[in-house]
């Protein structure tokens, strides 16, 4: 390890990841639980009744010529969230952390429901019209407009947004991308289904097709989604359910070991270990807020593209995604290892520990399933972050020059295929974590904002009081300001300081 290798990688692990951080964005979701009145648990029925109910109800009330379906929105920050953490993240934390570090990605995950809400609102009122009349949003957008005017905050709004946009783009070239083809890759090298590919054919296989998905727009992006995510979640809970199934014996066993692991409370000997509860609690907190991004602010900028009116119904979708990403998502692989009897170690963890439990479960060609699902997750992470590189290069570059970005996308297939990545890894981990900072000061900063329109949805849909008026946008006193001028604003902001 030279020294910059060395230096990154301890600045990722002790300062963007470290405990500040995850203290940071775990206290945002407590936060914002607390100021919503923990609208994540209270009004369940609400949620579900705006997210789930409508996906099984005849044609798409939200769709239309210059916006995108809401099965198209929630597919496509499924497809971006839904990676191969969900797989070999979670195997590694039940190493690092043990089975307790289940019980605290679930408590993560519950606060960090709200946190999503939040960004999720904010993307939508304080979204706005590009040149083709079609809605852009996100953290940026919240961000610049959001604080644009407060005493303190009002000169960092600007420098804030171009920040966010920044790390945004950066995490789409290497988390979004190049870490994701390194899989596929990988996978392929050493056969998928039967099939064995070298990297540079890989390579060129999926820069086709990722060149076929950017270029054809958010449209082509969101139908490929909408086939590609019921699919990949289909096979992914009837893997993980039926390694439950065969395993059932074992599941009361798992489920206690959950609990006492994260209490510290040992099998035999029935001690408290304050040691064991700090490894599992950390794991089990940023492992969950790897699995779900809730707090970063990336899905916002799909959300901010649905045809949805409400804010607050677009935020429900994100506690939707959170729920199914970590709660559904994460217990089942969590499980599906818990109950097959695998020992989890420094030498069996990640990728190794959830084959070698299927393999136990459901025989050797069973590898074969979790090759796939990895393989699944791995292309739609691509698909899903393209659209987030996207928006980002549309705010700080202009619509005109987006064209630059997506063949920047793209070509950063073949680096991803064919290099080793260590170094790429901790950098994607950096820019993907420092996306939290400018995020959630826009996010707590304007906590006033959600509570106002939240209670305003609540009056006029819960208790029928149709004569008040709703909040569905921000008053932006300079909606037609192009985006284009981004980097400029950004840059004239920062000669300031």
């Amino acid at each position: 390890m030279n020294l910059f290798e060395a230096i990154t990688e301890w600045f990722c692990n002790n300062i963007v990841w470290g405990t500040p951080m995850v203290v940071f964005i775990f206290g945002a979701g407590i936060f914002l639980s607390y100021k919503l009145d923990f609208l994540q648990i209270t009004h369940l029925p609400l949620i579900f009744k705006n997210t789930v109910a409508t996906l099984f109800k005849k044609g798409d009330k939200n769709k239309s010529e210059k916006g995108i379906s809401q099965l198209g929105v929630i597919s496509t920050a499924l497809a971006a969230t839904i990676g191969t953490g969900n797989i070999a993240g979670v195997a590694t934390a039940i190493a690092i952390g043990g089975a307790g570090a289940i019980f605290w990605m679930w408590v993560s995950a519950i606060f960090s429901m709200a946190t999503a809400y939040s960004e999720n609102l904010l993307g939508v009122y304080y979204r706005q019209k590009n040149e083709r009349h079609e809605f852009v949003g996100g953290a940026m957008y919240y961000i610049k407009n959001g604080l644009k005017g407060r005493r303190f905050l009002g000169v960092l709004a600007v420098p804030l947004a171009f920040l966010f946009a920044c790390f945004c783009l950066f995490s789409s070239l290497g988390m979004g991308n190049m870490i994701q083809v390194n899989t596929v890759a990988e996978l392929f090298k050493n056969k998928v289904l039967g099939i064995s590919l070298p990297p540079i054919i890989t390579a060129v296989i999926l820069s086709g097709f990722v060149g076929f998905a950017i270029f054809g727009g958010a449209k082509r992006i969101c139908k490929i989604t909408e086939k590609l995510v019921p699919f990949m979640a289909f096979i992914y809970v009837f893997g993980s359910l039926l390694v439950i199934a065969v395993n059932f014996k074992n599941l009361h066993n798992a489920v206690i070991s959950v609990f006492k692991g994260a209490f510290g409370v040992g099998a035999l000997l029935g001690g408290f270990s304050g040691y064991g509860v700090k490894i599992a609690l950390n794991t089990g907190l940023k492992r969950g807020i790897f699995s779900n991004e809730a707090g970063l602010g990336s899905a916002t900028l799909i959300g901010a593209c649905s045809e949805v009116k409400e804010p607050a119904v677009q935020g429900m979708w994100g506690v939707f995604t959170v729920f199914f990403d970590t709660i559904i998502g994460c217990t089942l692989t969590a499980f599906a290892i818990l109950t097959s009897g695998v020992q989890a170690s420094e030498n069996n963890m990640g990728l190794l520990l959830v084959t070698e439990s299927f393999s136990k479960s459901l025989g050797s060609g069973a590898g074969e399933l979790v090759s796939v699902l990895t393989l699944l997750f791995a292309l739609s992470t691509v698909i899903g972050w393209s659209f987030y590189g996207i928006k980002a290069a549309e705010y700080l570059l202009g619509e005109r020059l987006i064209w630059i970005y997506k063949i920047l996308f793209t070509l950063a297939v073949f680096p991803g295929a064919l290099l080793n990545l260590k170094t790429v890894w901790t950098l994607a981990d950096i820019f993907n974590g420092l996306m939290a900072v400018p995020n959630l000061i826009g996010v707590l900063a304007l906590t006033k904002q959600v509570v106002s329109v939240t209670n305003n949805y609540k009056e006029r849909v819960l208790k029928n009081k149709d004569y008040i008026p709703p909040m569905i946008s921000a008053p932006l006193k300079n909606e037609k300001q192009k985006t284009k001028n981004a980097f400029c604003q950004s840059k004239k902001r920062f000669k300031r300081f």
